[in-house]
């Protein structure tokens, strides 16, 4: 995930996604695509979505073992990112470690859930590689979450980042825009992280610290191999004459993405050292 990496050229366009209707007026679906990843190797991804939620997640395990699932929340505006990161046991980790990282979700990132809930493959064997490659997007997660403050937020925060109760990241920006949207809790974040950016405390960042017991400064990088981003339409004509559009396939894209967030010591950040 670090540095430029080749790529395989992308697959025509995905004819084998069908829009099609589900009863009722809320649906939950899922849809599990097989994904080859940028060494060569083909993991499966699971693609959730909860149009009466109004929300999706993707799922997927990444080449060096780590779980990696975006969660989109709509309805919150809130985007969130969750990596459950193999240890390094021989160095005195732990079996896993957690990450979550709450941003804020922009409009025309995913396709809507309602439009998700409706996916449908013809050929489930396919390996798919995204269309559209979008750029890398570098983050300083400077401000601190508080876990039994986040349902109030997005009611997944709690469900999705309950392994990383000391370990979830925000921006100030972000909070910024959900406080101006009078959606962000009194004591959601904890802001006094945001002084270890302006040079206040005088933190390396962990690739140069020497000492693995020290605070630093961590970077994190994941990547969503593979999602629906767009949606696309057809033109169809009637016996008038009339020309219509309408929904009848997606556009898929890869996008990754690197967090820089503070730790209390560098045995936390393990995978973030100088080579």
């Amino acid at each position: 995930m670090r540095g430029p990496r080749p790529r395989l050229p992308a697959l025509p366009a995905l004819l084998w996604l069908a829009l099609a209707p589900l009863p009722g007026p809320a649906a939950r679906a899922e849809l599990r695509v097989r994904v080859r990843l940028p060494g060569g190797q083909v993991t499966e991804e699971s693609l959730q979505a909860d149009s009466g939620a109004d929300c999706v997640s993707l799922e997927l395990r990444a080449a060096d073992g780590a779980l990696v699932t975006l969660t989109a929340d709509f309805r919150q505006e809130v985007k969130i990112f969750r990596a459950l990161i193999l240890g390094e046991l021989e160095r005195g980790q732990s079996q896993f470690q957690a990450l979550c990282f709450v941003t804020r979700l922009h409009r025309n990132e995913i396709i809507p859930s309602e439009s998700m809930a409706k996916l449908r493959q013809k050929n489930p064997r396919t390996v798919r590689q995204a269309e559209e490659v979008r750029g890398l997007e570098h983050l300083s997660m400077d401000v601190a979450v508080n876990f039994s403050k986040g349902a109030q937020l997005s009611s997944h925060i709690h469900n999705v980042c309950a392994e990383a109760k000391e370990a979830i990241y925000t921006r100030e920006e972000d909070v910024k825009f959900w406080l101006e949207k009078g959606e962000c809790p009194p004591g959601f974040a904890v802001s006094e992280l945001a002084r270890c950016w302006d040079g206040s405390c005088q933190l390396q960042r962990c690739r140069l610290c020497p000492d693995r017991w020290k605070p630093c400064i961590c970077s994190y990088s994941l990547s969503i191999e593979w999602y629906p981003c767009m949606l696309k339409y057809c033109k169809s004509r009637d016996a008038g004459g009339k020309v219509s559009s309408y929904k009848c396939g997606i556009r898929s894209c890869q996008k990754g993405y690197t967090f820089d967030y503070y730790v209390p010591q560098k045995q936390l950040c393990l995978w973030d050292e100088e080579t």
